[in-house]
């Protein structure tokens, strides 16, 4: 085997794998010879990223597929995903990349709101793992990946409809990965920070002000670069997987969460004053 094909042989479910993060995953394990099957809603972004990835084959043989479902939707994704494990075999890894963000002042906000987030969010990714985990269990093997973010571990202003969501993937990965240790399946939860994508255009359009003074000095990354150090930390095996300022954030808050806290309130004050809030 090639030293730049890890996953020759192997067979990826990308969830969210049309637009952002979930295609560049896509893209970089199909360059690294594994069979994928990406899932999203969209047709179109489905077909395009479908066409684009396959450009990137680098073994011979090799599948790349995908099925357009709403992955909140277990009635529809089940027998569709039961159908392509049938044909192609059962997947090692499940990918789940789905979500997005709608941040916005907690007082513009309605309670569908906070259920849309947790639908997407939070119930995107555990239908796919729902229907994997009889498949895993059997064969005792497969990994599963899931998407947090550098919120899923501190508040923000402007993301109380997103934070929980991530919160609960948090705790959804860790304790599967405690629970399902017998079966020798493996977990890892990527926690990106701000990643250039289609959807961040999108969320920075109800960003609160104050939100984007406090987070100017904050690099955001490319969605390949994140897809770069995602893939290498299954290839570790990490349980978290932290690209870009993500690691340096999480050990500030490990080693004094009240610090943290407080500095997150100065950032906030100095914009509300810059904002003439205060």
């Amino acid at each position: 085997m090639k030293s730049n094909t890890p996953f020759a042989g192997k067979f990826t479910v990308v969830t969210g794998g049309s637009k952002g993060i979930g295609r560049a995953v896509a893209q970089k394990i199909y360059s690294m010879g594994s069979d994928v099957l990406i899932v999203a809603r969209g047709k179109e972004a489905l077909a395009e990223a479908t066409q684009e990835i396959k450009t990137f084959s680098s073994v011979g043989d090799q599948f790349i597929e995908s099925i357009p479902a709403d992955c909140t939707d277990m009635e529809t994704l089940k027998p569709l995903f039961e159908d392509f494990f049938d044909s192609h075999g059962v997947p090692d890894y499940l990918i789940n990349c789905a979500g997005y963000a709608y941040p916005e002042y907690v007082q513009n906000m309605a309670l569908q709101d906070f259920k849309k987030q947790m639908d997407i969010n939070y119930y995107s990714q555990l239908v796919p793992i729902l229907i994997a985990l009889p498949y895993f269990i059997e064969r005792k093997s497969g990994y599963i990946v899931t998407t947090s973010s550098m919120l899923g571990f501190f508040g923000f202003i402007g993301y109380s409809c997103y934070t929980p969501t991530k919160f609960a993937i948090y705790g959804l990965t860790d304790t599967l990965r405690h629970e399902l240790k017998p079966y020798n399946i493996k977990f890892s939860v990527i926690m990106p920070p701000d990643t250039k994508t289609p959807g961040f255009d999108i969320e920075n359009r109800t960003k609160p002000q104050e939100c984007v003074i406090v987070s100017e000095a904050a690099k955001v990354m490319e969605a390949w670069e994140v897809a770069d150090e995602v893939v290498a930390g299954i290839l570790n095996e990490l349980f978290m997987i932290m690209p870009g300022d993500t690691k340096k954030l999480w050990r500030q808050f490990l080693e004094n969460p009240d610090t943290f806290r407080d500095e997150l309130d100065n950032d906030l004050k100095s914009a509300r004053k810059k904002l003439k809030k205060e």
